[in-house]
């Protein structure tokens, strides 16, 4: 798109979301990371909806919290540190106050049970929405495309779909 006087605010303000939406992202993974739950979950919106499997996620913002600080399951007492990267963030806006965005996952886990640290690669697949506090994740589903030593197999994971033709 050439930008000309007619559509320049526009396109700022397109180029301003694209940035505040990866940025959303970005502290996502430093959030889990540093193990804050609460501020992880204060860039969703109250009713999100999340879902790292089939059978794994949460409904709602508090839902989602209960997860993450679960006395043995949430990201503190299960992993003794994670390294989430993510990147390729690719952004389409629905309309002014909607995106889906994909961005692509390498995410490292150590444990704080004896067993090897654990990696999975895959994509978030997020709708994000613009509210009053700025962009926020509405939804997230985790598709995977491999692990290697994770502890969720098989059936936990969602599979990317796959083009296999030759």
């Amino acid at each position: 798109m050439k930008v000309n006087d007619d559509n320049l605010a526009a396109t700022v303000q397109r180029l301003v979301d694209h940035r505040e939406i990866e940025r959303v992202l970005y502290d996502y993974a430093h959030y889990l990371d540093h193990n804050e739950p609460k501020s992880l979950v204060a860039l969703f919106t109250p009713d999100c909806h999340i879902a790292y499997g089939p059978d794994h996620g949460a409904d709602g913002a508090e839902a989602y919290l209960a997860t993450l600080e679960h006395e043995k399951f949430g990201i503190g007492a299960f992993f003794a540190g994670t390294s989430h990267h993510v990147s390729n963030v690719v952004i389409d806006f629905t309309d002014d106050d909607t995106a889906n965005v994909r961005s692509q996952l390498y995410a490292w886990h150590r444990y704080n049970r004896e067993r090897p640290d654990g990696i999975v690669m895959g994509q978030y697949h997020d709708v994000f929405v613009r509210t009053a506090d700025g962009w926020r994740i509405s939804r997230r589903e985790l598709k995977h495309t491999g692990t290697e030593t994770y502890h969720a197999k098989g059936d936990a994971l969602n599979p990317i779909p796959r083009n296999n033709a030759v």
